[in-house]
């Protein structure tokens, strides 16, 4: 059972919100078979997964240039490229059933502004640079940002959805960021009120020259 769209929903997509709904339902009864999502992921799939991921699209750089690592299911890939039709949206995934999912999920949802590109992170360097780089659920900070850094123009954005130890994560990778020249670092709450959990969003600036 999909859970009933919750009245944030149109708040959050405003005239974009059919496209989420479409998305939604697609996720919510082929997610699970396709190894997409889990088996009580669909009970909780607006306020756990899409607005969760939605709340993030005013972060985005107009006209921008996104790329999303690890995009596997589409979130928040595919939910920023429904929300902001304006960025265009580079959904990196090294897996062929994800990437099959994620560009047979473009077409039927009629997503103009999406690339789907089968690699990993690091091989994935050349299709850049980009404006921003975002991912979510994909490993630590210690680990993410070697990944991910090196596909952003000097003076873009990390924009991670993080879980509620981002904190101690930040702490601990202290050398990592140095190393990257990853700056002006903060923590933003978003959704409170509008979802169970607030998405927590690492965002930050990767320096360097251009």
């Amino acid at each position: 059972m999909i859970e009933p769209e919750p009245a944030a929903a149109a708040v959050v997509f405003g005239e974009h919100i059919e496209r989420a709904r479409a998305f939604t339902a697609h996720l919510g009864e082929q997610g699970e078979t396709l190894g997409l999502i889990g088996p009580l992921e669909a009970a909780r799939l607006w306020s756990r997964h899409i607005i969760n991921c939605a709340v993030v699209a005013p972060f985005l750089t107009a006209h921008g240039r996104v790329a999303d690592v690890g995009s596997g299911a589409g979130l928040p890939g595919l939910v920023l490229a429904i929300a902001r039709p304006d960025v265009h949206l580079t959904l990196i995934e090294p897996m062929e059933r994800r990437t099959d999912w994620l560009r047979d999920e473009s077409e039927r949802l009629g997503l103009t502004n999406v690339t789907v590109l089968r690699a990993r992170a690091e091989e994935a360097v050349s299709a850049g640079p980009f404006d921003q780089v975002t991912a979510r659920a994909v490993s630590a900070l210690t680990k993410l940002v070697p990944l991910t850094a090196p596909l952003a123009r000097a003076g873009g954005e990390l924009i991670f959805l993080k879980g509620a130890r981002i904190t101690e994560e930040i702490s601990a990778a202290t050398s990592v960021l140095r190393r990257h020249r990853v700056t002006d670092i903060e923590v933003i709450e978003l959704g409170e009120g509008i979802v169970p959990e607030v998405t927590r969003l690492f965002r930050a600036t990767v320096g360097g020259a251009s």
